[in-house]
């Protein structure tokens, strides 16, 4: 199996970059975020017509996630994270496909902080890290994945000190991601490439960042353990952020055996 994510920065903007990355990686499971669309206006026709089903959860202008399997329908186990049942953001679904639990996700950015952006990002991820839990306990074949919003380390990051302050890269923001490892979680990048300084997935719009390889590392793919031990491969699809029209994320992906 080979499974992606991939922030595609409005879906319907940049559906045809997404349909040649499908037609060339040919991956197997696809996450994506930021669909940006209303569920009425996502592509069924023209994702089925390349050959994958999907499960999707839209939200007009902002969010938005989906689950794309080539070959198969995505069985929807979940389209919101538990615990807060006012939390209305199209930020998280969950589908079974191939035996395999998929847990996508578009966690909340957090800034400006302080304030209650940066809360609700501590709060989305607490929220986050019980449901982990659970699924982790069910002993099942589980992944999560998607974009994160959080910088785990410095080296994941281009040298700068203007991210300071960003919520990205906050040391409470930092410990909601350790605190996943700790659980039992492998994070499959850098699992397969511990030493590689530069391991960047977005590249900001502004300030000439995709030209000068000013990075960050902000989606990742982690693994329940019956999965890491499956893990074969992994990397980046960096070529997608220098093309047409560009989401300012590049695909991330795995393949297990």
């Amino acid at each position: 199996m080979k499974l992606a994510t991939f922030n595609i920065n409005n879906i319907n903007s940049r559906l045809e970059n997404l349909l040649a990355w499908l037609a060339k990686a040919k991956p197997d499971v696809v996450c994506l975020q930021e669909l940006k669309t209303r569920d009425t206006q996502f592509p069924l026709t023209r994702l089925a017509n390349a050959g994958y089903g999907a499960a999707w959860k839209g939200e007009p202008t902002w969010n938005g996630v989906a689950i794309l399997a080539r070959g198969s329908e995505p069985v929807l186990t979940r389209d919101a994270l538990p615990g807060d049942d006012a939390d209305r953001q199209a930020r998280y679904i969950e589908a079974a496909v191939d035996g395999v639990v998929v847990a996508c996700l578009y966690a909340p950015n957090g800034n400006p902080r302080p304030g209650p952006k940066f809360d609700y990002k501590l709060a989305w991820h607490e929220r986050f890290a019980a449901h982990a839990g659970e699924l982790l306990d069910t002993g099942l074949p589980v992944v999560l994945a998607g974009d994160f919003n959080i910088v785990p380390e410095p080296r994941d990051i281009y040298a700068t000190r203007s991210y300071d302050d960003n919520a990205l890269v906050q040391p409470e923001s930092r410990a909601a991601f350790a605190a996943l490892i700790e659980q039992g979680w492998t994070d499959a990048l850098r699992k397969v490439l511990p030493k590689q300084e530069k391991l960047y997935t977005f590249w900001d719009y502004r300030r000439n960042r995709w030209p000068r390889d000013a990075g960050l590392r902000l989606d990742h793919i982690l693994l329940s353990k019956k999965l890491a031990r499956k893990l074969k491969a992994a990397g980046i699809d960096r070529e997608m952020r220098g093309g047409e029209n560009p989401s300012d994320h590049a695909p991330v992906w795995v393949e297990l055996g």
